[in-house]
């Protein structure tokens, strides 16, 4: 298989403070998030810099991250920002947009403050929401869905130990 290599730019950063979320779109592609504030959620790939190291992009199986998990699992069956390529995907319910001063104000989104952002699309549930879904026993007991995150322990869902 032919190894190509590839260039991508940040178009965006995201922001927290205090419990509030914000992603910043940088000037020229502003434009861009014309007719986003019909959506009520969006997909965001973010970078994840505070991972991104050679030797943590050559792991490709992690020793239990997950509490009920097996003993070790492949980088591909996780979420984790540890990987070849540490592209993260977050689903955010949007609160506003404001195309002009290039803010996207978000519910939540699990990225660090002045993480890079990559892209933003809509969430389309004829494209992103899938009937039937399985997973392995071991998550079997996770939210099925997003809006039953809160109050659920996820804290308790991984091993933390480096």
């Amino acid at each position: 298989m032919e190894m190509r290599t590839f260039s991508v730019k940040p178009v965006g950063t995201v922001h927290a403070d205090e419990g509030s979320f914000w992603i910043e779109i940088a000037g020229p592609f502003r434009p861009a998030l014309k007719g986003l504030e019909g959506f009520s959620h969006i997909q965001v790939l973010w970078w994840g810099d505070r991972t991104d190291t050679e030797e943590r992009r050559s792991e490709t199986v992690c020793t239990k991250p997950y509490t009920r998990g097996p003993e070790t699992i492949g980088i591909f069956a996780t979420r984790s920002p540890v990987r070849p390529n540490p592209i993260a995907l977050s689903a955010a319910p949007v609160l506003g947009v404001d195309p002009a001063a290039g803010i996207v104000r978000v519910a939540y989104i699990d990225a660090d403050d002045g993480t890079p952002v990559l892209d933003i699309k809509p969430y389309l549930p004829c494209a992103d929401r899938v009937r039937d879904v399985e997973v392995p026993a071991w998550s079997s007991h996770w939210p099925e869905w997003y809006e039953e995150n809160e109050g659920f322990d996820w804290a308790a869902e991984f091993n933390f130990e480096e």
